[in-house]
């Protein structure tokens, strides 16, 4: 179907929508829907979930080891298979493996590129920063860091890389991106505590540093060397995702989930979700149907738990034996 022809379907349907669930008269409009991609870590996997119903749609086979996915805003998804040290790439509307990158050590996390179909991905073995091609699918440039790169977040200008230096880092980097295959490392900052999560909040003038040690969390301006503030948060590690003006930070180790402002002030406390729930993400209605959704798999558990823009749960379903990591897509 040609978009001329889709997008002239789903202005047609639009008196529809007055109805309930208007996301999933548009779903089925466009011929697709939005899942939870899921990584099944020990059953060479991914599990696509539907975020509506909780249903397992698919099960997507891919490489061995999958440990972190996510999504590029062209409809290309990365997998790292951290043991294996290769990336494996999805195409999201169709929910297929479209090829692999090898050449890296132990691919941790990766982060997009707001306007280049380039990602950016933690090399904890090599003490870099990979930086991958996602049309071309080779790797195109690599900067080195003075640590393991584990977790990293990217501004949403494109400019600049946050990059945690292992799981309890003593340093964070910080890498300019002006020229985005060509990262160049800036400085590293030394948190109060052992630091594991970094990710910018909207708006890109601060950024969230969660501990690995503590129950804590510092925030600092786009460009500081300090925190602003410290918040309080659950038991170490946490994992951070935003929403609007919404933070939601997962704590795995007590198995909750916290809503913050973004003046770090709590909206809702520690919900209750599968233990070993750590890692969060959140999209918005862009690419949900006016819906947002919320995912947060059970490392533990082998669980998918899917939360409502409040925070509050919807579904909770075993998909696999452990689920590290997951993403919201947009299928079909």
């Amino acid at each position: 179907m040609s978009m001329k022809r889709r997008e002239f379907l789903v202005a047609a349907a639009a008196p529809l929508v007055a109805g309930a669930a208007p996301e999933r008269l548009l779903a089925a409009v466009a011929g697709g829907g939005v899942v939870a991609l899921v990584t099944a870590d020990l059953e060479s996997h991914l599990v696509a979930v539907d975020t509506s119903s909780g249903r397992i749609v698919k099960r997507i086979p891919v490489a061995p080891g999958p440990r972190s996915i996510e999504r590029h805003d062209s409809g290309r998804v990365l997998v790292a298979h951290t043991a294996f040290g290769r990336v494996s790439v999805l195409d999201a509307a169709s929910l297929t493996v479209v090829g692999q990158v090898s050449g890296l050590g132990e691919p941790r996390y990766a982060a997009m590129h707001p306007t280049e179909r380039l990602a950016y991905v933690s090399d904890s073995k090599r003490n870099a920063v990979a930086v991958i091609d996602l049309a071309g699918l080779r790797i195109v440039g690599r900067a080195l860091v003075p640590g393991p790169a584990r977790h990293l977040s990217l501004s949403a200008d494109g400019l600049r890389l946050w990059v945690a230096l292992g799981p309890k880092a003593t340093h964070v980097a910080i890498l300019d991106l002006s020229a985005p295959r060509s990262p160049r490392l800036v400085r590293t900052i030394q948190p109060p505590f052992l630091a594991h999560d970094v990710v910018w909040a909207p708006g890109d003038e601060h950024v969230w540093v969660t501990s690995g040690s503590r129950s804590e969390i510092a925030v600092y301006a786009r460009n500081g060397r300090a925190p602003l503030k410290r918040l309080p948060a659950g038991s170490a590690p946490q994992h951070v995702a935003f929403l609007g003006s919404r933070a939601y930070v997962a704590s795995g180790e007590d198995g909750s989930v916290r809503v913050h402002r973004l003046d770090g002030s709590v909206v809702r406390r520690d919900v209750t979700v599968p233990t070993g729930s750590y890692n969060i993400s959140f999209s918005g209605p862009n690419e949900t149907f006016a819906k947002p959704a919320g995912v947060t798999p059970s490392l533990d558990r082998g669980t998918v738990c899917l939360l409502s823009r409040a925070g509050a749960v919807r579904h909770v379903r075993r998909v696999a034996r452990s689920a590290h990591d997951a993403c919201i897509v947009e299928s079909g």
